[in-house]
């Protein structure tokens, strides 16, 4: 059977949900090891979803990306995997390319599938805004694959608790670099990327003190509050709200466009989410090509309304 190597963050006291999806994935093509970034809490819940093996890699004040890639690389020439997963993130972008060097591949980035054929990888990737997927081939391993978010569902098989490992990290030298000082984002309500309701604004809003239209009405129905790139760029709102392809991808059960075009951008990060309605005054929008639902109309007057309505519920 092929050996899989997956790189899963630590996100606060349990796995990030990203490498939770990827695991999913990996199980269905081979014997699966962790790396696992972090002090290694929560390692259970990975072979809850199909880890044997956890490989627990903690940089401490230490910048993770030049240390880690070059245990991984260390392990990986030992271990000989057919393939390695990485999420579409930070730090699994970072690691990922350091580590394709130190091993003398390239790497397949924005993965929506991946399969393994004889002596092979084959992976998809969406292209044209999610409206065609390219099928792009590799022949010389082991391969590198970094998967979109929300590519797979994050699902337990109820597995036997892993074998757990510490991953010693080396000196690398000047490709290391030390955290000086360090700041947590406040974050209330739930999160873009674990939400079951997504309401995002566009600039159909007008202005960022209309967005506290948004925030009302996400707080009503318990949902998370997401933007387009616009409203971003323009300094309405932080960009850790933004929905779209240099944003976040959600997957949600619903999800409320109150103010957005449609642009092919932010469709990319939404198109997929099981419910979509969408709020514009323009009939012609681009957004309601997606929508399940579609009222035209002004957020102005229909978000309100909408919310008093919710008010007396």
């Amino acid at each position: 059977m092929a050996g899989v190597f997956v790189f899963v963050e630590q996100d606060g006291d349990k796995p990030s949900n990203l490498g939770l999806e990827i695991l999913s994935k990996a199980r269905s093509l081979g014997d699966v090891t962790v790396v696992y970034l972090g002090d290694g809490a929560g390692a259970e819940l990975l072979g809850e979803h199909g880890a044997g093996k956890v490989l627990v890699a903690d940089p401490g004040e230490t910048l993770p990306s030049g240390p880690v890639a070059a245990a991984m690389a260390d392990r990986i020439s030992a271990d000989s995997p057919d393939l390695i997963l990485f999420g579409q993130a930070y730090n699994d972008r970072d690691v990922a390319g350091r580590l394709a060097v130190r091993l003398g591949v390239g790497v397949l980035s924005n993965v929506s599938d991946v399969r393994l054929t004889g002596g092979g990888v084959e992976t998809d990737h969406e292209i044209l805004g999610g409206t065609q997927v390219a099928t792009a081939a590799a022949s010389r391993g082991p391969f590198i694959v970094l998967i979109r978010p929300k590519s797979f569902p994050a699902e337990a098989v109820g597995g036997d608790a892993p074998d757990v490992e510490t991953l010693d990290l080396p000196d690398v030298g000047g490709a290391g670099a030390t955290v000086s000082e360090s700041h947590i984002e406040e974050r209330e309500g739930p999160q873009l990327g674990d939400a079951a309701v997504v309401i995002s604004g566009g600039r159909g809003l007008g202005s960022a003190e209309a967005y506290e239209l948004i925030e009302r009405l996400g707080k009503q129905l318990g949902a998370a509050t997401g933007a387009t790139r616009a409203i971003v760029d323009a300094g309405w709102v932080p960009y850790a709200k933004q929905v779209g392809q240099t944003g976040k991808t959600v997957k949600p059960d619903v999800y409320i466009a109150a103010g957005v075009s449609g642009a092919m951008q932010h469709l990319v990060g939404m198109k997929d989410s099981k419910t979509i309605i969408a709020i514009n005054k323009d009939p012609d929008a681009p957004i309601f090509s997606v929508a399940d639902l579609g009222v035209v109309g002004d957020v102005h007057k229909v978000l309100p309304k909408l919310i008093e309505a919710l008010e007396k519920r």
